[in-house]
Parts: structure tokens; C-alpha cells; sequence
């Protein structure tokens, strides 16, 4: 059954666009799923048509002062309307976020995201993975390096672009997050689908 995860996200530096396409690449290692890139600072009428009919958005933003950056909150704003007529109720959801410290409070971000998402009536995709890093065996290489549970936390040095930075783990980190979402849209497709089925 073939489904659509729409990837809206904010990119400043660059970073978290490195995110949002390692989570479509996520997303797409799921047979039958497709992703859709959407830069949230030029939306349009196709653009929120394809948010539309999405059977999935994942919401990504850089953690700015901790919180969302101005141009997702504008677009958080944007969608008043859809909040209204529940547009995008009972929708899937996750989110996604880079910082250049460690922590920055991207846990205060990812709670924006999450809240967005309730406030629409979606269905919240929590990370499910395990933290790494967090022993002296562990390393910087760890999938889910940060140690988050809400969404995907990455960190990218405030020195290098996103041809450096975040590093591979954490991209990784964001794919998997893409793969499950794309997973669980498909297996509530299917159960749609049975739903509708005369018995």
C-alpha cells in the first residue's frame, strides 16, 4: 500500500535541512512509502496540498533560544485554519531537531512539536530507540547519541556546515525515525483499508 510522509522543516544554516533529508531517505527505505521535502519558509497552495493528503507529517526545526525558530512558529501560526476545520486529525506525527550545544534544550523544541500536533488531533511518533553514548564503552557514533525519547535530537558544531555537521549518527538517528513513521502510516493504511471493507 503506497503512503506519503510529508517532512515540513526549517533549516537556517543548513543543518536541519541535512536532517530532513535523512529523514526521507528513512522514510523511503519502506517499500511502497514516499517523501515529500517541504521548506516551510515558501509555502504555497501545493505545498499545503501535499501536507493535505499526507498520511504523515514529521515537523522539523533547528532549536533556536530554546525553542522553534521564528520562521516555524510563523508557520505553526499558518495553520490556524486547518487547526479549525481538523484538517489534520487523526494524521501521524514526529519530530526532529538540531542544536549546535549537546543539550541546547531541544527537549523544549521537540514539546513545541509534539503540542502542534496534539492541538491538530495527530497522533504523536515518539523516537523508540534506545539512548547511546551514556556508558565508557559507548561513543559519539551511537545511534540516538543525545539521548532522546520525544522526537530526533541531533547537534551540529557551530564551525562546520552541514557538509561536516551533524555527523553520520545522527543522521542516521533521523532516518530511522523516518523508517518508523513510514512503517506505521503503511500498517494503519492497511487497517483503514480492512475497516472500510464490507463485511
Amino acid at each position: 500500500m503506497r503512503t506519503q510522509i510529508a517532512i515540513a522543516y526549517h533549516t537556517g544554516y543548513g543543518h536541519t535541512r541535512v536532517l530532513a533529508e535523512a529523514v526521507a531517505q528513512g522514510v523511503e527505505r519502506q517499500s511502497g512509502a514516499r517523501a515529500e521535502l517541504i521548506d516551510v519558509t515558501d509555502m504555497n497552495a501545493e505545498r499545503w496540498a501535499i501536507l493535505a493528503v499526507s498520511d504523515a507529517i514529521i515537523f522539523g526545526s533547528p532549536t533556536y533560544m530554546g525553542a522553534v525558530s521564528g520562521p516555524f512558529k510563523t508557520f505553526m501560526d499558518q495553520t490556524s485554519a486547518i487547526w479549525l476545520a481538523r484538517g489534520w486529525a487523526d494524521k501521524l506525527a514526529a519530530g526532529f531537531t538540531v542544536s549546535s550545544s549537546q543539550a541546547g534544550d531541544k527537549f523544549a523544541t521537540l514539546s513545541q512539536l509534539a503540542t502542534l500536533a496534539a492541538q491538530h488531533g495527530m497522533l504523536w511518533v515518539s523516537l523508540n530507540q534506545l539512548p547511546g553514548n551514556n556508558s565508557s564503552t559507548a561513543s559519539v557514533d551511537d545511534l540516538n547519541r543525545i539521548g532522546g525519547s520525544l522526537g530526533a535530537m541531533a547537534q551540529a558544531n557551530n564551525d562546520q556546515g552541514p557538509d561536516l555537521a551533524p555527523p553520520a549518527a545522527d543522521r542516521e538517528t533521523a532516518a530511522r525515525l523516518g523508517a518508523r513513521v513510514a512503517e506505521l502510516a503503511q500498517r494503519m493504511a492497511v487497517g483503514r483499508a480492512k475497516i472500510a471493507e464490507p463485511a
